[in-house]
């Protein structure tokens, strides 16, 4: 067991090896040792690597009942291998101390995901994805408004969502799978919330649309395309738009952008895929765009990002219950009980953001 949570967590991080060896002492065919089973850490080892690993102790003994498949990537063409098996890592990580919590509550406390009725049954046409969007949005009753909350639309109908800290991975978005059977988002914590919400419903394009896409259709291509309609869908933009434009103003886009959540060039795109304006006028206006720097950073103010925020509150409600205890808690939101303790006080900042 403890082999195989030692592998887990070095390639978490990101580290060889010899990396990890030369933390905390050891030579690498000592490491590889460890993580064959051919041999077992001390007690004072297994601090050392717990702390070069950023991981409690128990995190070793933890029951490994996880399993990840049909892993769906924004951006993967792009991202090193390497980095794209830590960040798998991480993410059953998250999920495994996720899954952990949910079991100690007598009742199930996430809803199970249920498939969608009214999709097409075949998309041979992107235009259908509008319709795609709109069955998504009348199946969860969310009509044409703006979507405040993503991430709890979401969580309410059975698709976990996590976050992972992508500071060091401006390739990475997010990405979309099922683990052990059941659907799950992951976003990156720091990117703006206009760019989190679009990986959050391109992801879920992918769970929904994946198998449902003639040849010749491109898949990331139509998650696109069915995130704009998800969170603008065309009932909204023509009420907002009008139904043919030959300008839009760059003031009217921000002012949309602050409405639902969707960035000015998503917002740009969305008029064109509905023939709102002329393919030629949306492409004038994305090189301006690029000339003024705003396909980088948008002007005005930015949208707040979305917030995972299940994980947390059920660690408090199961404390509060007492299925777990302050260390359990401590445990399972990786940081050390001083720490919890001083947060469950109220006299430190957001909890989250240490998960």
């Amino acid at each position: 067991m403890i082999g195989q949570r030692l592998y887990r967590a070095r390639k978490a991080t990101g580290l060889s090896l010899r990396d990890l060896g030369a933390q905390v002492g050891l030579t690498h065919a000592a490491i590889k040792k460890y993580e064959d089973e051919q041999a077992t850490p001390s007690s004072t080892t297994l601090l050392k690597l717990a702390n070069a690993l950023n991981v409690r102790a128990e995190y070793f003994f933890r029951q490994a009942t996880v399993v990840i498949d049909r892993i769906e990537y924004r951006k993967r063409s792009t991202l090193p291998k390497k980095r794209l098996t830590a960040i798998e890592h991480e993410v059953v990580d998250q999920i495994e101390r996720r899954i952990e919590l949910e079991n100690l509550f007598p009742s199930p406390t996430v809803i199970p995901f249920a498939p969608v009725r009214g999709l097409p049954e075949r998309i041979r046409d992107l235009a259908q994805i509008e319709e795609a969007a709109e069955a998504v949005r009348n199946a969860w009753m969310l009509g044409f408004d703006p979507i405040l909350d993503l991430v709890d639309v979401l969580e309410t109908h059975g698709i976990r969502v996590f976050e992972i800290d992508a500071h060091a991975d401006l390739k990475f978005d997010g990405l979309a799978a099922f683990v052990n059977q059941m659907p799950i988002i992951v976003v990156g914590s720091n990117w703006p919330g206009d760019r989190q919400r679009f990986t959050l419903a391109h992801e879920l394009g992918h769970l929904m649309l994946g198998d449902r896409l003639a040849d010749g259709i491109k898949e990331e291509v139509a998650c696109n395309r069915f995130a704009g309609a998800f969170l603008i869908p065309r009932q909204s933009v023509t009420q907002e738009l009008g139904a043919h434009r030959r300008y839009i103003e760059p003031k009217e886009l921000a002012l949309l952008k602050e409405e639902f959540g969707l960035s000015m060039a998503g917002i740009l795109y969305r008029a064109r895929d509905l023939e709102i304006v002329s393919s030629a006028w949306c492409e004038s206006q994305m090189k301006l765009f690029r000339f003024k720097g705003w396909h980088v950073t948008e002007p005005g103010k930015p949208y707040p990002p979305e917030k995972a925020h299940v994980f947390e509150q059920l660690i408090f409600h199961a404390l509060g219950e007492e299925y777990i205890g302050e260390s359990k808690a401590a445990e399972l939101m990786k940081m050390s009980l001083t720490t919890f303790q001083t947060i469950r006080s109220l006299e430190s900042g957001n909890a989250a953001a240490n998960q």
